[in-house]
């Protein structure tokens, strides 16, 4: 199996992206998943076997004091029929390179409460929880 992870700029890989986004959020409507993904800020990265896209991570360099300049890892999904096969991890290092890159001294993210197998995944790979998110809508 031939494998590659890269940053996915064409439009067409950006929307075949989208429908693993939405693996991630089947709350959120595919259009919408296409309105994020135009902002500049938002870079997405898309891992492949075999030239079929398995995998993506969506992140972007945000510099805030308590963290300095760090990576906010907004989104990472592998295919649920590829799942296990090392493409998240992959996928995941990809995104601590391109951090280190761009001078960043972390990645950081958020995991949805409850979601114990994306807790187990990121602490497999030295992530340690470092506080809570709270939010409220408007």
């Amino acid at each position: 199996m031939t494998t590659t992870t890269r940053e996915l700029t064409a439009e067409s890989d950006r929307r075949a992206a989208c429908s693993l986004l939405a693996q991630l959020f089947s709350d959120v409507e595919e259009d919408r998943i296409r309105g994020f993904l135009d902002d500049d800020a938002y870079h997405l990265f898309g891992r492949f076997a075999d030239g079929t896209l398995v995998g993506v991570a969506g992140a972007s360099v945000r510099p805030v004091l308590h963290h300095e300049r760090h990576v906010w890892l907004s989104d990472l999904v592998v295919d649920a029929d590829r799942r296990g096969e090392g493409h998240g991890a992959r996928l995941l290092g990809f995104v601590e390179e391109w951090a280190r890159e761009r001078d960043c001294d972390l990645v950081a993210f958020a995991v949805r409460a409850g979601n114990d197998g994306a807790e187990r995944f990121y602490e497999a790979h030295g992530y340690e929880a470092w506080g809570s998110v709270y939010e409220r809508r408007l």
